[in-house]
């Protein structure tokens, strides 16, 4: 799956020294994502209980224990994902 907008998640991390932390945590999750290939919400699921779907194609991934969330915008048939930033 190709996970749009990396440096959104380099920002949050260098946005702050509080942050510092997520950094690693980040890094692998992003790793994770980039060799996945999940064709349905369901095998986001299966594959990563503690994720969260809502609507609109949109997950919500817990990371470093539920210190940090991440919210991708899923098309699943392209195999694209978007980190949506606040």
């Amino acid at each position: 799956m190709r996970v749009i907008a990396r440096g959104t998640l380099r920002a949050f991390w260098e946005s702050s020294p509080a942050y510092a932390d997520a950094m690693t945590p980040l890094v692998e999750w992003y790793r994770h994502m980039e060799k996945a290939a999940y064709p349905t919400p369901q095998a986001v699921k299966a594959e990563l209980r503690t994720a969260s779907i809502l609507k609109g194609s949109r997950v919500v991934f817990n990371i470093a224990g539920n210190k940090y969330r991440v919210i991708l915008a899923i098309d699943y048939e392209r195999q694209l994902a978007f980190i949506r930033s606040r």
